[in-house]
């Protein structure tokens, strides 16, 4: 998979389409993301020690790999990932920008 965890991200698809945020987590055996603020799902839970309110609790749900492109903070443009040689390693740029892509891990 071309994304990666930490990385910036633009949705493309969807009823999210144009939010920006960072990647929280990445599936690779179901080609989802986890993006942050985005495919917002709310779910009822039960009251328990960490929360003896209960009540109603918002999360991100997973979107597929295909409905998001790596963003690029320096040309404020999404393009696709595409793969260098710099001596032995193998580097992420965005093809549109031409730019080193670099995940911040969280």
């Amino acid at each position: 998979m071309k994304i990666k965890k930490g990385d910036k991200v633009q949705v493309i698809a969807g009823k999210d389409k144009g939010i920006i945020g960072d990647v929280l987590a990445v599936y690779q055996d179901k080609n989802q993301v986890v993006v942050e603020g985005v495919n917002i799902r709310k779910k009822a839970v039960k009251p328990n020690q960490l929360n003896p309110d209960g009540g109603i609790m918002s999360h991100e749900a997973p979107i597929d790999a295909s409905n998001v492109m790596l963003y690029d903070t320096k040309a404020k443009k999404a393009g696709r990932v595409g793969y260098v040689m710099e001596g032995d390693k193998k580097v992420r740029i965005n093809k549109k920008s031409g730019s080193k892509v670099k995940a911040d891990k969280k």
